[in-house]
């Protein structure tokens, strides 16, 4: 009997928290644009932008791999830095938020191609199970986060080591510019779909910039200098992987 009555009363309390979960939850307005937040138009539109840039770095993902396997967990290493990071949220603009990227690591690692199959992944994972970003502002968020930040991280990284010789300057400056620039792309996308009753697409652009500049600016610097202790701790670590990427250099200096 006793046993009968703590079973109906889990049974119930089961019930009432999923009734209570499926009625009275509200909408998330989570990292990345949130869920349902794009009109349609767009939503089609950033999602064809972002799609051949995925499968581009599904091909060179399978390049990397046969090329060097030995990377596979430095592969894994860079997709959990960039789920970890970019699930640190912080509220900003309405239907969006501030967040690290953590695409910088991985573009500077295995190219960019690579990383926007690692960042929509980890776009992807959140989407369904944190309810960060969505699945129809997924094509929007890839494009911002997976494909600008890390072309931006390859190109800084590359132009700056060549230059100075010094991978600790490089590497700041790729995982900060990576960052930022993400959030100037995602302030373009709200602008165009939410031009300003007064002053259009440039009104909307400077509201959005000048209120994700707040938090992310900060935020950009904090991400260079992790970036940074990451990087060092894979010279010492990992430079049999580094070897194989290309990454060890004679004659640079950290």
């Amino acid at each position: 009997m006793l046993r009968q009555s703590t079973g109906f009363r889990l049974a119930l309390g089961a019930g009432l928290g999923l009734s209570l979960a499926l009625t009275h939850a509200l909408p998330a307005q989570a990292m990345h644009i949130a869920e349902g937040f794009l009109p349609p138009g767009w939503v089609v539109f950033w999602w064809v932008v972002f799609l051949p840039f995925f499968l581009w770095g599904l091909r060179s993902l399978g390049q990397v791999t046969q090329r060097a396997p030995e990377t596979k967990l430095l592969l894994a290493l860079a997709g959990a830095f960039t789920f970890v990071l970019s699930a640190l949220k912080i509220p900003s603009v309405t239907g969006s938020c501030s967040h690290p990227t953590g695409t910088g690591l991985g573009a500077m690692l295995f190219g960019p191609s690579v990383m926007t199959v690692l960042g929509g992944l980890v776009l992807l994972f959140q989407a369904l199970l944190l309810a960060h970003g969505g699945l129809t502002t997924l094509g929007a968020n890839g494009f911002s986060m997976a494909v600008v930040g890390p072309w931006v991280a390859y190109a800084v990284f590359h132009l700056l080591w060549r230059v100075t010789r010094r991978q600790g300057i490089a590497v700041f400056a790729a995982a900060a510019l990576a960052d930022l620039t993400t959030y100037v792309v995602t302030s373009v996308q709200l602008a165009l779909a939410f031009p300003a009753p007064v002053g259009g697409f440039g009104a909307a652009f400077a509201k959005f910039a000048t209120l994700f500049a707040v938090t992310q600016i900060p935020l950009a610097i904090s991400e260079g200098l992790l970036t940074v202790l990451v990087w060092n701790w894979l010279q010492t670590y990992s430079r049999t992987e580094l070897t194989a990427l290309n990454l060890v250099r004679e004659g640079a200096s950290s």
